[in-house]
């Protein structure tokens, strides 16, 4: 509705500008409401949150939306038609309320639930220097957990249990640190590690996810990890040794990345202690990155990033674990499955 000399409640001089409800029932919408000038721009532009509208009841709007003589000055066009814009968001009150699906939170809701759980981890950290925490205890912490779960979420831990045992089953892990696999158990029950404590302990989420192939959290903490080290040219060999001895292929491809465009001074480093074929990848990183400057690499797959190999290989299901050359060649054989199959369908 609009009340070109305002209505009962406007200053003098001022339009007022409403929006009502005109069909049967009622309904709940947030708007915007504005006028057109003679170009179709907008002006006066104010909005309304969240508010129900009811047939036959005053509507919502405002006393003094804009002055009047702006009105007749700028915003008729030459017919004296005024243009106003609404902009609605409406929540019908007859749409029914379908809830979230709760199962993933009432399987996280389980975990360390010691009333249901049929295993349980005993953790002796008592000669482990404990560089993660409190102070190491002596005596073992445990973790309850559920075998079912773990034989579909984490089958290597899983695997650490007697599926015979009749009473709730116990494993002992000594090489792990507690609150490290808090997190990993945690995880695998569908949670997820604060973002400071993945990378305070990128590490050694990293070994620990690692050891029990937990995919999925070691490469966040790989990323976890990466986000969080400065590489220097003083631990950038540290680095790429245990990258490649936990054979995260991200890392690896970082540290190659940072030696390769510092390869004036990264040729001078000492490579004793690195193994021959990983020399050999740093070479041919040096090589690849010279050839993708040039624009002479037409092996398509070789110029994809290790994200991006990773992307790939997960939309097809596949394992997206890995060093380069093995994400490369897992997709090679996908694109040669296929090639075989369309030439047997010809």
């Amino acid at each position: 509705c609009i009340y070109p000399g305002g209505d009962s409640q406007a200053r003098t001089g001022n339009l007022s500008l409403y929006l009502e409800h005109c069909s049967k029932g009622s309904t709940t919408a947030s708007f915007e409401m504005g006028v057109l000038d003679k170009s179709n721009q907008l002006h006066y532009k104010n909005s309304a949150n969240e508010h129900k509208f009811v047939s036959g009841q005053k509507g919502l709007g405002w006393k003094d939306f804009c002055k009047r003589s702006n009105i007749l000055n700028e915003h008729l066009d030459d017919d004296c038609t005024l243009a106003v814009f609404v902009s609605l968001k409406t929540d019908s009150a007859s749409s029914p309320f379908v809830p979230s699906n709760p199962m993933s939170d009432m399987i996280t809701g389980m975990f360390l639930d010691e009333e249901t759980a049929d295993v349980c981890f005993e953790l002796s950290n008592g000669d482990m220097q404990d560089d993660v925490g409190d102070e190491a205890a002596s005596s073992p912490v445990t973790f309850h957990a559920h075998s079912q779960i773990l034989k579909t979420c984490a089958p290597m831990l899983a695997s650490l249990f007697d599926s015979d045992d009749e009473k709730i089953a116990t494993a002992s892990i000594t090489d792990i640190h507690p609150t490290i696999f808090r997190h990993l158990l945690h995880y695998v029950y569908g949670g997820s590690v604060p973002s400071e404590e993945m990378k305070a302990h990128a590490k050694d989420i990293i070994n620990a996810a690692d050891k029990h192939s937990i995919v999925s959290l070691k490469l966040a903490a790989e990323a976890a990890y990466v986000e969080s080290t400065e590489i220097t040219m003083d631990n950038a060999i540290d680095i790429l040794l245990y990258a490649d001895s936990m054979n995260c292929a991200f890392l690896k491809e970082v540290v190659m990345d940072f030696l390769a465009e510092n390869s004036a001074v990264s040729q001078k480093l000492s490579f004793t202690d690195v193994p021959g074929y990983l020399i050999r990848d740093v070479f041919a990183a040096f090589g690849r990155k010279t050839k993708d400057a040039e624009g002479g690499n037409d092996d398509e797959l070789s110029l994809l990033s290790v994200s991006e190999l990773r992307r790939k290989l997960s939309e097809m299901g596949l394992d997206v674990d890995g060093s380069r050359e093995t994400l490369i060649q897992a997709l090679q054989n996908v694109d040669g499955d296929s090639a075989e199959d369309d030439q047997s369908d010809s």
